[in-house]
């Protein structure tokens, strides 16, 4: 049994109560973004399939959710008992808590995370200029759990409109009880920085976040007691910087900034809304967007690099990096290195023990030594592996039993065997999957009965259309066991949103939509 502390005194959550220990506390399962959960016994290839398996329901919410679902079992809600939880936060402010097993019940508890003392809306999408998310903004980057203390950390965007413009925008970050939704620590806490500088938007030497351009997509970490966030932009409109900013998870105070082009321009950090990555020792691993590079030659600018951050006293220090021998070509191209979110894989044997895998938008993977990132070489990268891709990588990579599996932009989902320190295409899907691919979610028992599934989302500049779930046997890609749309008038999905991250757990897959969250599982 776990006690968790929240604010009104201490509840327990009894992990197991309920026939289960598995957990979803952040974006992909872990911190190193594997997005395999292996204790996964009820779904197993054999059962998935269209005869057996279907949409169980949906869980209907109050606007569009780009954020994953995060799931805890066994919560002690007061005065209803303990339930098996999904937090589901949407894009109109609203953080809600289901019974994970009963879509058709209404929330444990909803809050909204705007002020309506102070008049608080969400931001519409034309103030930020970005037609991506529609119509309003709110919570888009993926919230993360502490255990310890019971607590979900959310990132919110809000606005007060006044009549005739001159709007006032803000971000806040909020510690809520996982148990009633309730405030804690003191919350929120009101985003705010500034760095010196000569940057795009300094005035005076100073740069300042800009709390309508700056645009915060990657999921929340929470590593080694601190709490990172981070930002790029809404469309690329200027001026935006890159921003990396770590807070006390018990205080919400600031314990520092990163500007990641503090002397340039852009370097914004998009991860395609999975998240930043953390090994054993506290390490952060965060891979940097288009923008001004000057640190080969002593400069404190970063653009389409990944940088390995080490949180010292206030500071957050560049203890390594790792930038493409043609980022200039790159950035010119709009070919960012930080299109997707980093894989750290676990310990391997040979000379590079501590691998990271970084897809990108200039359709190569990068597999780099996180002992030795091999920093800037101009001429030729200092890695372990390029892999050269037919298509844009968005989203990120999934790893279970010494395979990574992707599906980058306009292509087929692929299976890779590491191999002596080395990626090897093993094997492909028979189907693409369109612009922006798809972020593989695995579920197996162990090293057995393994699934990757996989959400077919709208393209960037397409109609809208149903997000279709697709299942495929891990060991055999060729073609999927499962599809949403084998028999459509069960199982279809709502409309898609993108960069969609399934999660399984218990025997059921979730995933976010448009106004809602499906559930999908073997059908009774």
């Amino acid at each position: 049994m776990k006690l968790l502390e929240i604010g009104w005194g201490m509840v327990a959550l009894t992990i197991g109560a309920t026939g289960t220990t598995a957990q979803i506390t952040t974006s992909q399962y872990d911190n190193l973004r594997t997005g395999a959960t292996l204790n996964e016994k009820t779904l197993t290839p054999q059962k998935v399939n269209t005869q057996r398996f279907g949409k169980l329901g949906a869980f209907h919410v109050d606007g569009a959710v780009y954020a994953q679902p995060l799931f805890l079992p066994g919560v002690e809600i007061p005065g209803k008992r303990k339930h098996n939880v999904l937090f589901v936060a949407t894009e109109h402010d609203s953080v809600y808590a289901f019974d994970a097993e009963r879509p058709n019940d209404p929330p444990l508890w909803k809050v909204s995370l705007l002020d309506r003392k102070r008049d608080e809306e969400t931001v519409p999408a034309r103030d930020v200029q970005c037609p991506f998310i529609q119509p309003e903004v709110g919570i888009t980057s993926t919230p993360v759990i502490d255990l310890q203390s019971g607590t979900l950390y959310v990132l919110a965007r809000t606005m007060i409109g006044h009549f005739g413009g001159d709007n006032q925008y803000f971000q806040y970050l909020h510690a809520l009880a996982i148990t009633t939704g309730a405030e804690k620590f003191g919350g929120p806490k009101q985003i705010a920085a500034s760095v010196r500088g000569r940057g795009d938007g300094n005035k005076n030497d100073e740069v300042q976040f800009d709390t309508l351009k700056e645009n915060p997509r990657a999921a929340l970490l929470l590593t080694n007691n601190a709490l990172y966030l981070t930002w790029g932009s809404s469309c690329d409109v200027d001026p935006y910087h890159g921003w990396v900013m770590a807070y006390d998870p018990q205080t919400l105070a600031q314990k520092a900034v990163l500007n990641v082009t503090p002397d340039g321009r852009e370097g914004g950090i998009w991860a395609s809304d999975t998240g930043l990555g953390a090994d054993a020792d506290g390490n952060v691993y965060v891979a940097i967007g288009n923008g001004t590079f000057d640190a080969a030659t002593g400069g404190r600018n970063y653009g389409d690099s990944l940088l390995k951050l080490a949180l010292k006293n206030s500071s957050l220090v560049v203890a390594d990096y790792f930038t493409p021998f043609n980022q200039e070509q790159l950035s010119d191209a709009d070919a960012d290195l930080g299109s997707s979110g980093p894989l750290l894989l676990p310990d391997q044997p040979g000379p590079h023990r501590h691998l990271l895998v970084q897809p990108s938008k200039g359709s190569m993977i990068y597999v780099i030594d996180r002992d030795k990132m091999g920093q800037y070489q101009a001429q030729g990268d200092a890695v372990v592996q390029r892999i050269r891709m037919s298509g844009s990588g968005m989203g990120a990579m999934a790893y279970w039993n010494g395979h990574v599996y992707f599906a980058c932009s306009d292509d087929r989902l692929r299976d890779y065997a590491l191999e002596n320190g080395q990626l090897k295409l093993k094997s492909s899907s028979g189907i693409r999957f369109d612009d922006p691919g798809a972020t593989p979610s695995i579920s197996a028992d162990g090293n057995k009965d393994a699934i990757v599934w996989a959400i077919a989302t709208k393209t960037w500049n397409g109609a809208d259309r149903p997000a279709i779930l697709y299942g495929f046997d891990a060991n055999n890609l060729e073609q999927p066991i499962y599809t949403s749309e084998q028999n459509s008038r069960r199982d279809r999905a709502a409309l898609a949103t993108r960069f969609v991250i399934p999660v399984v757990v218990n025997g059921r897959v979730y995933f976010s939509a448009r106004g809602e969250v499906e559930v999908y599982g073997l059908l009774k």
